[in-house]
């Protein structure tokens, strides 16, 4: 696989590991956990996730009870885009 394709790959992996690691942060919050703001790897991740899904956001209404889908569409957009660019690049 072509150094370009895997660094393409890297950089979506990374974003789904950052939307994932939001979600387990929103969640600790949730549950009255001290996840401070001004740690700057919850900055980072919150801020890197935050890229991809504040477009979602917009677009998607939240559900009842404050029930955010925009990771999960997120997440099921970079897999299907992931899976895409491995298949161009397999020569599939």
């Amino acid at each position: 696989m072509p150094l370009l394709s895997r660094l393409i790959d890297l950089a979506l992996w990374v974003m789904m590991m950052a939307i994932l690691g939001s979600v387990v942060i929103s969640w600790l919050r949730a549950f009255r956990v001290n996840v401070p703001h001004t740690n700057p790897l919850v900055r980072a991740i919150e801020d890197t996730a935050d890229l991809m899904l504040r477009p979602i956001r917009r677009s998607v209404p939240t559900a009842g009870g404050g029930l955010d889908f925009a990771p999960m569409i997120a997440l099921v957009i970079l897999y299907i885009v992931r899976a895409m660019l491995m298949s161009l690049a397999r020569g599939v």
